[in-house]
């Protein structure tokens, strides 16, 4: 563990953006209390802390993936140098426009924000591209730990998919017809309506940034369950077996990303979901339930793999 944590720490342009995005979150925390100024109607300074504290844990995640790879791979440390230059773009610009007083995202109401908007989407792709790069030799380099190996795989796999069901928000088809105006988090009505508390996401129509943040999260959801795999069924359950659960988790994990952004495309609130998006819901659940239970079936005892 000494030794994990000492290669994680050696990525210091992460471990430093990290540091600098938790003590955003605090500033942005005490603005959304101070701050009486909102955006769409919504605190002005909800938006970069809910940045912030994504960057907190994806930076995070990511140095400590780094750190499980057999050797140090140059290639995935400069393009999470990258990543963490996009991500600096990206605070910079958001934090900019709350000084400022307006929305940073789908803003072209002036050529500035229009431009501002424009290099928002320019590091994103730039830092999709890093991240990918950063997926790719995960892979390659093979991860010894066959289950840690899954999860970060899928984890990083899943965050890619996050990354493009974001990809409608700025579609012709979220054009909310308002002047300067060119997208849209929500489907079916105006940004800015009745939402969850904290994230914000509607409760009277469809909302593109609720699969965004799920898939974006298997980054850290897929090596918490490997961990508490480990945990609660290491002593029942060979590597094998638990490296096949974490597939079935991560391939449900997908389906359901990909079924939260079906549902806020069809205009529907998270909480009030119509008959349909039950029924795939359900059926998501019984597939899940069924390959479970299949790859437990094939399990084998840590202690007969050993005397095998």
């Amino acid at each position: 563990m000494t030794t994990v944590l000492r290669r994680a720490a050696q990525h210091r342009p992460m471990l430093l953006f990290v540091a600098a995005m938790a003590v955003l979150a605090v500033v942005s925390a005490i603005g959304v209390l101070a701050d009486p100024r909102l955006v769409t109607g919504a605190p002005i300074w909800l938006k970069p802390l809910k940045f912030a504290m994504s960057f907190v844990l994806y930076g995070t995640t990511l140095a400590w993936m780094l750190s499980l790879l057999p050797r140090r791979s140059r290639i995935a440390e400069w393009a999470v140098t990258v990543i963490v230059a996009m991500a600096v773009i990206e605070m910079v610009i958001i934090v900019a426009q709350v000084i400022r007083g307006t929305a940073s995202h789908f803003n072209d109401t002036t050529p500035l924000n229009a431009a501002l908007f424009g290099a928002m989407g320019a590091a994103i792709m730039v830092l999709f591209a890093a991240h990918l790069v950063v997926g790719i030799v995960v892979l390659i380099r093979r991860i010894a730990d066959r289950v840690a190996a899954t999860a970060v795989g899928w984890g990083l796999g899943l965050s890619l998919l996050g990354m493009l069901v974001a990809v409608p928000m700025t579609l012709p088809t979220q054009d909310p017809g308002i002047e300067g105006i060119s997208g849209a988090h929500s489907v079916g009505v105006a940004d800015g309506g009745a939402g969850l508390p904290l994230v914000g996401w509607s409760t009277t129509g469809g909302d593109l940034r609720i699969g965004h943040f799920v898939g974006l999260h298997a980054l850290q959801v897929l090596p918490i369950l490997a961990i508490l795999l480990a945990r609660f069924l290491g002593t029942r359950l060979d590597d094998r077996t638990r490296a096949r659960l974490l597939v079935v988790a991560g391939a449900a994990y997908g389906v359901l990303t990909v079924l939260l952004t079906w549902q806020a495309l069809r205009g529907q609130p998270l909480l009030r979901p119509d008959a349909l998006t039950l029924a795939a819901a359900g059926a998501l659940v019984v597939a899940t339930a069924i390959a479970t239970r299949l790859v437990l079936a094939r399990r084998r005892r840590p202690e007969l793999e050993l005397v095998a």
